[in-house]
């Protein structure tokens, strides 16, 4: 008995040291690259160019130069302002469709809902690298080309499709009786959206706006292909082409730039990373 016991233990301990060995393996993996940006962020040029230095440590001292360049002699606020004009109407717009789209292709029950619903998520999966061609069209014949106004424009057809997708799931979970009952007590479909499936899905709601703050706000291409003077740029497209310059590559600055831009993404996944991870287990299986 003693000795079945001791060997289940041992199995156990054994099944959670090799656990916890993946986990840190996966961690180192992807903590990595943030290190050694922040690292680099607080070396001074001629350690980041020097071919003696180390470069997983610091050691001719940190500084902060780097930041300070970046806030007091660029144009980093003016780019970070401009996604900030881009993020929230983006979210907003992209939120307002998606919600819209996923109750009447839910609780409507017209022919095809299901079908439509499947071609939507999967709109979701054509790259970006495939569509900014014909959008750089549709962009330059409405003369929104070089605009920031431009990506509030395309944003949503890269955040739509996946929000929509979650939220079918949630509404599609809510049992058909509050319908009735909704509708037997004389509300319209409106108010049945506002009243009982919005309040409902809070957990789905939160998940797929950080999906899209996280999309408007970390887009690459679609900024380098549209936007080309510095006063229209955002932070991802600004920072890359203040800090490169033709072969010459300010890593110091780009790591700085890079680091204060991924904070607002970061702070949002902190404090709603549990709503954020129950959205989009529950949005993937109800339904």
């Amino acid at each position: 008995m003693m000795t079945a016991l001791r060997s289940r233990r041992g199995r156990r301990a054994l099944t959670l040291a090799v656990c916890y060995g993946a986990i840190a393996v996966f961690m180192i993996f992807f903590l990595f690259p943030p290190y050694w940006m922040a690292i680099t962020s607080f070396k001074t040029n001629q350690e980041i160019e020097g071919l003696k230095g180390i470069p997983l440590i610091i050691q001719d001292g940190a500084t902060l130069e780097h930041y300070v360049d970046l806030l007091a002699n660029s144009d980093f606020l003016l780019y970070f302002w401009n996604s900030v004009s881009v993020t929230v109407p983006v979210v907003l717009l992209s939120m307002l469709i998606s919600v819209l789209a996923a109750y009447a292709l839910s609780r409507l029950g017209f022919a095809g809902a299901g079908m439509i619903g499947t071609a939507v998520f999967l709109v979701y999966l054509v790259p970006d690298s495939l569509l900014f061609i014909p959008l750089f069209k549709i962009i330059g014949s409405i003369g929104l080309l070089n605009s920031k106004w431009a990506l509030v424009l395309v944003y949503p057809t890269l955040i739509v499709p996946f929000a929509t997708w979650l939220l079918i799931g949630y509404f599609a979970s809510i049992p058909r009786e509050l319908d009735e009952a909704a509708l037997v007590d004389g509300a319209n479909h409106w108010q049945m959206l506002v009243r009982i499936f919005l309040p409902v899905a809070v957990p789905g709601l939160i998940a797929a706006t950080i999906f899209a703050f996280t999309v408007s706000w970390s887009g690459f291409l679609y900024p380098m292909a549209f936007l080309f003077s510095h006063d229209q740029q955002v932070l991802t497209s600004g920072t890359v082409t203040t800090l490169i310059k033709g072969d010459v590559y300010h890593w110091g600055g780009l790591m700085a730039g890079a680091l204060l831009a991924c904070l607002p993404p970061v702070i949002l996944y902190v404090f709603l990373m549990d709503y954020y991870i129950s959205g989009l287990t529950a949005g993937s299986t109800k339904g």
